[in-house]
């Protein structure tokens, strides 16, 4: 996870909140918590990049439409990430 870009790390957050999110759903919650564009040359890339490193899968609802899931690989870093900020900021 420390090779990832912050961006990429808020992707895999946003996959694990949300069931099985298509790519536009993925860049609204971004949107929300950035408040500002995502544009789709950002977002899909970096997607890929994630499919790449075997942090999530991509599967296809429709010949359009993509959805993402974290794979157990993605769960397992987001879970080390969390216990490893745990460390250093208690709330």
């Amino acid at each position: 996870m420390h090779d990832l870009t912050g961006f990429q790390r808020d992707l895999l957050y946003v996959i694990a909140g949300l069931e099985e999110p298509h790519g536009l759903a993925i860049k609204d919650e971004l949107e929300d918590y950035y408040e500002s564009e995502v544009n789709h040359g950002r977002l899909y890339p970096n997607l890929d990049t994630l499919v790449e490193k075997g942090l999530i899968e991509k599967g296809e609802l429709d010949r359009r439409t993509n959805f993402y899931t974290l794979t157990r690989r993605g769960e397992r870093e987001l879970d080390a990430r969390q216990d490893w900020e745990a460390q250093y900021v208690t709330v």
